[in-house]
């Protein structure tokens, strides 16, 4: 018999009991003429407490999506899609807005395939806060780089960033921890400030990703000094790894990609904004134009679907991947790497960083993760510049859907401190016979 429980922390280590003795719990993974090299085998059999404590909080997810589904009463009509202006569209974008509102806790939301990337989503969001004059706080350090241009913190040549349209822009640095610096937070914001914008992953940086409890502190502090000051969340590789997410604690919107955690591994595109209803339909009005809203728009039936059932699944794929990051840090952090987060501490993304120290032992890594990707196993990744990226970036990414990360994928800048951010895997097992290819190329390097 199984107990779930879902209380609020993070992972509750013994929550999730078995009659299954541990050792053919975990062992019967392991029983395939060793799939595993004998470094990963070990640390895979050490982390049961851990992985049951993921399965946990899966079931929970879970339980809140399902729920969400039946309240919108999905049905096999909402799957039919629609052409041209998409207003004969069968109630599918509304159930699946409804049941993406609830599952985070938010007013309203739209999820949409016209969204390009997390990246668009986000903007759309700060779009629709900001305004000629208005200043915009990025509380957590620097933001991603493809936001950059965006902002206007690097030049985008004129092409509507929010420099462009007269909107200021400033920053915290973090504190030495790697945390939010909570004392400059406390007198941080001006007359003028109109946006505070939260970063829940640790993006490029090396940094701790933000728990869901301390961006809800975060907005506690800001709203405390001017209760009009909106709070932007961008949730990307944030979602379904806590039991609560950032709407639930005072987030006024939050943005994401669905070819991320949301997707599931299922959805071939899109994105979406939740939150306040105001602030929703103003995003809504920058993707599409003022007046037109949330009601146009057209997705063909295969979309529709695989939107809902990549939602579905979305608990699921988040917690194999949280799985996959736990295996990746303790394998690296014992071969000598620096790792972020540490082994065994709990996870708030899910992207694991390791610090690699070299352009060459960088590109090993990525070439032996795209050695052992399904799709475009006999290609080679090749270091270059990116749209959006300020750096040369390198990519392993031998996913279904192209630039997919809730699939096992991998990627990082070239430069210092050369680090390569690991995330997604539909199964953590994936990363474990990754690890073993992984492992003999950066010694061939050394």
């Amino acid at each position: 018999m199984l107990v779930l429980s879902c209380a609020t922390p993070v992972y509750t280590t013994h929550s999730l009991k078995s009659s299954i003795p541990k050792s053919t719990a975990i062992r019967s993974s392991f029983n395939c003429d060793h799939p595993f090299v004998p470094e990963v085998a070990k640390v895979g059999d050490s982390l049961y407490s851990e992985f049951r404590a993921v399965d946990n909080l899966v079931a929970c997810n879970s339980s809140r999506v399902l729920k969400a589904f039946q309240n919108a009463r999905v049905g096999s009509h909402h799957f039919a899609g629609c052409t041209g202006y998409g207003h004969d569209e069968a109630g599918g974008r509304e159930a699946l807005d409804q049941a993406f509102a609830e599952i985070v806790g938010a007013e309203s939301a739209i999820v949409r395939s016209q969204f390009f990337s997390g990246t668009h989503a986000i903007t759309c969001a700060l779009f629709a806060f900001l305004r000629p004059g208005d200043e915009l706080l990025a509380v957590a350090g620097a933001p991603y780089d493809t936001l950059e241009e965006v902002i206007g913190k690097r030049d985008s040549h004129g092409l509507g960033s929010l420099k462009d349209f007269g909107v200021m822009y400033r920053e915290l640095p973090l504190a030495e921890d790697g945390g939010l610096d909570w004392d400059a937070l406390a007198g941080a914001l001006r007359p003028h400030t109109k946006c505070a914008l939260i970063q829940r992953s640790c993006g490029y940086s090396w940094r701790r990703s933000l728990s869901v409890n301390e961006i809800g502190r975060a907005i506690k502090i800001i709203k405390m000094q001017n209760p009009n000051c909106l709070v932007m969340v961008d949730n990307c590789y944030g979602e379904f790894v806590e039991s609560i997410e950032p709407p639930m604690v005072g987030a006024d919107l939050i943005a994401g990609s669905l070819i991320k955690n949301p997707g599931g591994t299922i959805a071939p595109c899109g994105g979406y904004v939740a939150g306040r209803k105001q602030w929703v339909d103003a995003a809504a009005a920058r993707l599409s134009a003022p007046g037109l809203g949330v009601d146009c728009g057209s997705a063909p039936g295969d979309i529709m679907r695989a939107f809902f059932q990549g939602l579905f699944l979305a608990p699921q794929i988040v917690g194999e991947a949280i799985k996959g990051t736990f295996l990746v840090s303790e394998v690296m952090a014992s071969e000598g790497y620096k790792v972020q987060p540490l082994p065994r501490v709990p996870r708030h993304d899910t992207v694991q960083a390791v610090q690699l120290g070299s352009r060459e032992l960088l590109l090993a890594f990525c070439e032996a993760v795209q050695r052992s990707s399904p799709v475009g196993s006999f290609t080679k990744p090749v270091a270059g510049t990116t749209p959006g990226y300020a750096s040369e970036v390198i990519f392993a990414d031998g996913t279904f859907i192209d630039g997919s990360t809730s699939e096992l994928s991998c990627d990082g800048p070239l430069r210092e401190p050369f680090a390569v951010y690991c995330q997604g895997g539909t199964h953590w097992t994936q990363w474990g016979l990754v690890l073993g290819d992984v492992l003999k190329s950066l010694r061939y390097e050394i």
